[in-house]
């Protein structure tokens, strides 16, 4: 009987250990975030993107809005915010004996962006951004021949305007033109490429949605 005792409080204080120092684990690596360390910052982002590339895809997320998930790459990380990359493509059906067009990139990359947003904003373990700058690519196929990739949807979410969105009542297009979202459309409403040479982050008022000529 007392060495069954024993063990059970030998093991109580070794799962307390265990627990106190993930605890403190984690708090130091919230403290090393929350002071700008771009070293915790980078590894706490990478380390959440990878395990995204690998986890599971969840029911009420659509399967090609989970591969654009899942193609994020990260490209920059600053004090309280981050940037990163995701590619999209749009999604085909085989409907009365030919492939139709359901979702075009830009409505994929919205879908896409929201996503994103979310998981960059709340779902990184110990790290509170206050923005996230989510560009979308797709490929662009020339008639001569050849392809190239090229940005068609750059989104800054901040976390300030982020909770003030309807996020279960709105559309992600709608989502992304409260965020901010800068995309162009040619005369069909396609997509078509976006200079972010000077991309600051904030697009300019005239610039969200914009119409533009082919």
């Amino acid at each position: 009987m007392e060495w069954g005792i024993l063990a059970i409080v030998i093991i109580f204080i070794v799962v307390a250990y265990i627990v106190v120092q993930g605890t403190r684990a984690s708090m130091a690596w919230r403290r090393a975030a929350a002071g700008g360390d771009l070293d915790v910052i980078r590894q706490l982002l990478e380390e959440s993107i990878s395990g995204w590339r690998s986890m599971k895809r969840p029911k009420e997320v659509a399967p090609d809005v989970w591969r654009g998930v899942q193609s994020v790459e990260l490209i920059d990380v600053a004090p309280d915010s981050a940037r990163v990359s995701s590619q999209v493509e749009s999604e085909y059906r085989f409907l009365d004996g030919r492939w139709v067009e359901v979702a075009n990139p830009l409505d994929e990359g919205m879908a896409v962006t929201v996503r994103l947003t979310d998981m960059l904003l709340y779902d990184v373990p110990n790290l509170s951004l206050a923005s996230a700058r989510i560009d979308v690519y797709t490929t662009f196929r020339h008639s001569e021949g050849g392809s190239q990739r090229a940005c068609i949807l750059t989104t800054t979410a901040r976390r300030e305007v982020a909770r003030q969105v309807d996020w279960d009542g709105c559309t992600p297009a709608e989502i992304v033109d409260a965020l901010g979202g800068r995309y162009r459309l040619g005369e069909r409403g396609d997509a078509l490429p976006i200079d972010l040479e000077d991309e600051a982050g904030t697009p300019e008022p005239h610039s969200v949605g914009m119409q533009s000529q082919p």
